[in-house]
């Protein structure tokens, strides 16, 4: 194999570690790196660099606080303040991971960077096009995250652990001795570690979010909320609300201050239109052009059939077979033709 040179994102955890151990048994020329985020424990960091010692590899930690600052904590925080629910793991892969990350590689010169994301690429000679798949093991994959990835990027890039399961590497990190092994998966936002999202923001802004109203949906003031940026679209618990039927939040009014409770036959819906949408598989269709598919508005969420079209302002407008539940602005929605990622956007 033509030696080539690949600068593996190593977080510290399991997953980045075995990839960077498949790179190295393939005879890649590799190098570790980490990224100082806005969190991350000095533990990570030098778990990273006993696994790059123990394969022998350099490794160097790259001061990234600032862009991560800038691209990811405050659109986080801006999303909230007009009303939408963000994904910060999204923005992360767009601008640090597959973004700042590559260019530090290029800047070094390496031709590659690899993660230990689960998921597939591969280059689709037919189509002239590089495709983004979805992981072999479906209970891990992370496709519906990586959707931004453009084809330069997806040329640029390695994923060791697509063709793996979970269990086959723990497997591996404990053969090879991994001083990581055993760790846990990082679970949940990790520069909000204790899920208290909106308490994060009160201190990170220093702003004070006032309290509202609770209404229905004919204006019908059912309580008092204790700051809007505190609740999502299909909440339920945690309102702090004596009712005599289950209520969730189906809508917010941001210029009122109103947080809008109904019923979960409220939260159904079957059409959605997002922005910013990054077409993988195929070039952008022609407006109107209706592409047959299935999609997905959450990570977890399991696939539905619909239809998707872009739009004479250019976004695109998802229409599903049967009504989703808590279709909300600022997730993502994406779209997939069985296992390959078609492309992905933001819900307005």
């Amino acid at each position: 194999m033509e030696n080539k040179k690949v600068m593996i994102a190593m977080s510290g955890g399991v997953d980045s570690s075995v990839a960077a151990a498949l790179l190295c048994e393939e005879g890649y020329e590799c190098m570790g790196a980490t990224m100082r985020l806005f969190c991350g424990s000095a533990e990570d960091l030098e778990d990273a660099k006993k696994v790059a010692n123990h394969l022998g590899m350099p490794f160097e930690a790259f001061s990234c606080e600032n862009e991560f600052e800038e691209n990811v904590i405050q659109r986080f925080i801006s999303a909230y303040e007009r009303g939408d629910t963000p994904n910060p793991c999204i923005d992360c892969n767009r601008y640090m991971k597959f973004g700042n990350f590559h260019k530090k590689a290029e800047g070094l010169g390496y031709e590659y960077v690899a993660t230990g994301h689960y998921a597939q690429i591969e280059y689709d000679d037919e189509r002239g096009r590089y495709l983004l798949k979805k992981g072999m093991d479906r209970t891990k994959d992370q496709s519906y995250v990586l959707f931004s990835l453009t084809q330069k990027q997806l040329s640029r890039t390695l994923f060791p652990l697509g063709k793996y399961t979970k269990e086959q590497i723990r497997d591996m990190a404990q053969k090879y001795g991994f001083v990581n092994a055993e760790k846990k998966d990082s679970q949940d936002i990790c520069f909000v570690p204790d899920g208290d999202y909106a308490e994060f923001i009160k201190e990170y802004t220093g702003k004070e979010y006032p309290p509202g109203s609770f209404v229905d949906e004919e204006g019908n003031v059912l309580g008092q909320h204790k700051g809007i940026i505190g609740y999502t679209i299909g909440q339920r618990r945690g309102l702090g609300l004596s009712l005599k039927e289950s209520m969730y939040v189906i809508k917010k009014d941001m210029k009122k201050n109103e947080v809008i409770l109904g019923f979960n036959d409220d939260l159904f819906g079957d059409r959605l239109v997002a922005r910013n949408f990054n077409w993988i598989a195929c070039e952008e269709p022609k407006p109107g052009e209706q592409v047959k598919c299935t999609a997905k508005t959450r990570y977890s969420q399991k696939e539905q059939p619909a239809t998707a079209k872009v739009t004479e302002d250019g976004c695109v407008e998802v229409i599903f077979n049967e009504p989703v539940r808590a279709i909300t602005s600022g997730q993502s929605v994406v779209l997939y033709d069985d296992d390959i990622v078609i492309g992905g956007g933001t819900i307005m």
